[in-house]
């Protein structure tokens, strides 16, 4: 048994969602937050049989694609706000990161 953890962005969490119990498998949404941009992150952990780990993986892949962005850079701390200019900054975001981990025990009460 492997337990899938896969960190995503909130904007593909419900699609995550959705086609996970679309396929059968029952996941624990936990709300987080993380990255440089500080930004609303859904992580995902997924109990899961070997022989299934790949089709988890492919849902993953299909539902969380990465995408640019244009996001606005946090002025600096300390320093001098009235010479900073802001200027948007095109990043990539989306996607997901996934960890799979060895389940030695698994146990439902």
């Amino acid at each position: 048994m492997k337990l899938v953890v896969a960190v995503v962005q909130d904007k593909d969490s419900n699609r995550l969602s959705d086609a996970l119990v679309k396929s059968n498998f029952r996941a624990t949404k936990l709300a987080t937050t993380g990255g440089f941009l500080r930004s609303g992150n859904t992580t995902f952990m997924i109990g899961v049989e070997d022989q299934h780990v790949q089709r988890v993986l492919d849902i993953i892949k299909e539902n969380c694609q990465s995408r640019d962005q244009l996001v606005a850079p946090v002025s600096p701390m300390g320093g001098n706000a009235d010479s900073y200019v802001p200027y948007p900054v095109e990043v990539e975001v989306g996607g997901a990161t996934v960890f799979v981990l060895p389940i030695e025990q698994f146990m439902q009460f």
